[in-house]
């Protein structure tokens, strides 16, 4: 053997030693990989029922709202309908009642100087 076939011989165990030496490494990677391939999987597979109910949840929040708006719309109304009431009641019976209060000061005064 000569001086050549050694130095070949032995950057072919230098060689062989660097890969195993990287295989390490990879193989751990690959593994790490793996893992992470699994948690997103079962992260997928949690996420999509919570979305469907959060969607449903909306779904029902929204007529909830619907119902609330109908009935807020009612008491509008409501409102707005005893305000023309007071508002009648008060020109209806507030003039006469200030006229009759108007004249029975005016009687009571009338008497008062008479008496």
């Amino acid at each position: 053997m000569n001086i050549g076939d050694i130095a070949g011989i032995v950057a072919a165990v230098a060689f062989l030693a660097l890969v195993a030496f990287l295989a390490v490494p990879l193989l751990k990677v690959g593994k790490v990989l793996d893992a992470a391939t699994d948690s997103v999987r079962e992260v997928t597979a949690h996420a999509l029922p919570v979305v469907d109910e959060a969607a449903a949840t909306i779904a029902a929040s929204n007529a909830q709202l619907a119902k609330v708006d109908a009935v807020t719309t009612a008491a509008t109304e409501v409102s707005q309908n005893v305000s023309a009431l007071t508002t009648l009641v008060s020109a209806t019976v507030g003039g006469p009642l200030i006229k009759v209060a108007a004249f029975s000061y005016a009687v009571r005064r009338a008497f008062r100087r008479g008496a």
